[in-house]
């Protein structure tokens, strides 16, 4: 037995990154780091095409084939598996399904977030899937999530047999080999990079860090754009935004449903306390815009959250859906009692981009802004 090199740097590097990059990406699931969390993602999928890649032209050990897969093995380690004597130079066979399954997962992981992110936000490179599945947007995030959180799984077992092996078969030094690349098994020769495998390490390096810095100065980018573009009432009917801009938030026509702002418009002596009664030409031409570009007609996220948190309930204020709740009720009443806000209704205060017709997550003033 002795100390022989069989992970290479780069193996050792990927391992590292792929590491580092998923915690990041469990970090930054939040709606206001979404373009983070969407560009982690990207990242994640660079280090898997290496590895894929990595499987097939890298070092022995690295290789697909050195995977020990075999049921038979398997089976045969698991009668041994306390064994201070292990024969396995590289992966062993549980090892070997894990790291499999790992890899896997994380690639359908990161495949139904860029699903999500088209479908649900409209953004990024699948983004014009947006108008025709947005209607499954509920279900392709839950299967993104379910993904993830088997990932998590798959993470947690990976971990304790790292564990396992640092107690029963610690004379191999596994853990150590993460690190270093020795472990300590029978007599080989260390594994040798040719010119052809370091030169693909240094391009695949190289591609990885330029698309870091990339994502790091440029969150907002190709990768992660909306397809919602800011909308100017003004341009398309002026009497909604000087009847309704000039007393509220002007509310963008696609957050309720036609429904909702039938009821508004029909009783407009008696909105929310005031009278804002307006000429009936007006009535009409303000309705006719509301319609229109109703949540019906409407494939925002945002809309369609409305519309489903509604239903067929008598609801006008965004505030007394459950939907709008739910997003807020992590949010303490004082903040909305405070002089910069004042009351729930004043929307804009939080959305800098809501009357524009835009939600923007990641465009939400942070609630410390307030306290």
């Amino acid at each position: 037995m002795k100390k022989t090199y069989i992970w290479s740097l780069p193996t050792r590097i990927f391992h590292h990154l792929l590491a580092i990059f998923i915690l990041a990406a469990f970090l930054t699931d939040d709606d206001k780091l979404i373009n983070y969390h969407s560009n982690i993602g990207y990242a994640i999928l660079i280090l898997l095409i290496f590895r894929l890649f990595w499987g097939f032209i890298g070092p022995k050990y690295s290789l697909f084939k050195d995977f020990s897969t075999n049921i038979n093995e398997a089976k045969e380690f698991m009668k041994n598996i306390f064994n201070s004597e292990q024969k396995y130079i590289g992966h062993n066979p549980m090892a070997s399904y894990i790291m499999i399954a790992i890899l896997i997962t994380t690639f359908l992981v990161i495949i139904s977030g860029v699903l999500t992110l088209g479908i649900q936000e409209g953004k990024g490179v699948l983004s014009f899937l947006n108008s025709e599945y947005f209607k499954k947007m509920k279900l392709i995030e839950e299967i993104h999530e379910f993904l993830a959180n088997f990932l998590i799984v798959l993470i947690i077992i990976h971990l304790f047999g790292i564990a396992f092996d640092r107690i029963f078969h610690k004379k191999h030094q596994t853990l150590n080999s993460i690190f270093t690349g020795y472990k300590v098994v029978k007599s080989i020769e260390d594994v040798r990079l040719n010119i052809f495998q370091k030169l693909f390490s240094f391009i695949a390096l190289t591609i990885f860090l330029i698309f870091i810095f990339f994502a790091l100065f440029k969150p907002n980018n190709i990768l992660t754009a909306s397809i919602y573009e800011p909308i100017d009432y003004k341009v398309q009917n002026i009497s909604f935004v000087d009847e309704c801009g000039s007393c509220h938030t002007l509310y963008p026509p696609n957050l309720l449903p036609k429904k909702s702002w039938e009821l508004i418009m029909n009783d407009l002596e008696n909105h929310f306390g005031d009278d804002a009664t307006v000429d009936n030409e007006v009535n009409k031409n303000i309705l006719s815009f509301l319609v229109k570009n109703s949540a019906e007609n409407s494939t925002m996220e945002a809309s369609w959250n409305f519309i489903n948190s509604i239903g067929n309930k008598d609801i006008i204020a965004l505030s007394k859906t459950n939907y709008w709740e739910k997003r807020h009720e992590d949010i303490p009443k004082k903040i909305f009692k405070s002089e910069k806000i004042k009351s729930v209704a004043n929307c804009k205060a939080c959305h800098n981009d809501i009357e524009k017709g835009l939600i923007e997550d990641e465009n939400i003033k942070d609630i410390s802004d307030f306290m």
